[in-house]
Order: structure tokens, then C-alpha cells, then sequence
């Protein structure tokens, strides 16, 4: 099972943007990796996923907003999270195939 490291969470306002990063100690090329965000007092939701075609799919809150992607040494996924929502204020954790990162806060407030 891959270990995973999340970093780049942290505070911005309304509007802003950060990049998440998942660092995982395996391969994630051909791997079923996904991002999912849980608020405080809601399930665990979905967010982006990183098809093996190479494409992606995104929910409807974040599409159009929100780009994953995966570095070229096939170890890390990118979450690009643009134009932020307060409503997208969660601890957001990365999925490769069973193994959960430990998750990493984002909050968007004024």
C-alpha cells in the first residue's frame, strides 16, 4: 500500500487560487487517483479524478474551476484549484487506489 503525502492546503480569500500536491512513495501512472473534500459537518464528497486515458472528471461544483493532473515522473497528483469558493472550505484528501492522504485544509474566507 503507497504512502501519500499532502501538502499545499492553507487560506485564501474569495477568488483565489492554491495547488494541492500528493506525493505518493509508489508509481500512481495507470492508478486510480482521485481527490475528495469533507466540511465540517458534511460526508466525504468527490471532487476530481485523473482517468488512465489521460482525461479527468470533476463534480459539478468544481468544474470548470478546478484542474487535476499528474507530474511527469508519474509520482505526484495535482490538484489547481482556481477562482475559490468559500464554499469550498474542507480538508481535502487525495485517493490512489485504497490508500487516503492525510488530508490537508483549505478555507476560503474574507
Amino acid at each position: 500500500q503507497a504512502q501519500l503525502v499532502e501538502s499545499g492546503g492553507g487560506s485564501v480569500q474569495p477568488g483565489g487560487s492554491l495547488r494541492l500536491s500528493c506525493t505518493s512513495s509508489r508509481s500512481i501512472i495507470s492508478k486510480l487517483s482521485a481527490w475528495y473534500r469533507q466540511a465540517p459537518g458534511k460526508e466525504r464528497e468527490f471532487v476530481a479524478r485523473l482517468l488512465p486515458s489521460g482525461g479527468a472528471d470533476y463534480s459539478d461544483s468544481v468544474q470548470g474551476r478546478f484542474s487535476v493532473s499528474r507530474n511527469r515522473a508519474g509520482n505526484t497528483l495535482y490538484l489547481q484549484m482556481n477562482n475559490l469558493k468559500p464554499d469550498d472550505t474542507a480538508v481535502y484528501y487525495c485517493r490512489i487506489d485504497i490508500s487516503w492522504g492525510q488530508g490537508t485544509q483549505v478555507t476560503v474566507s474574507s
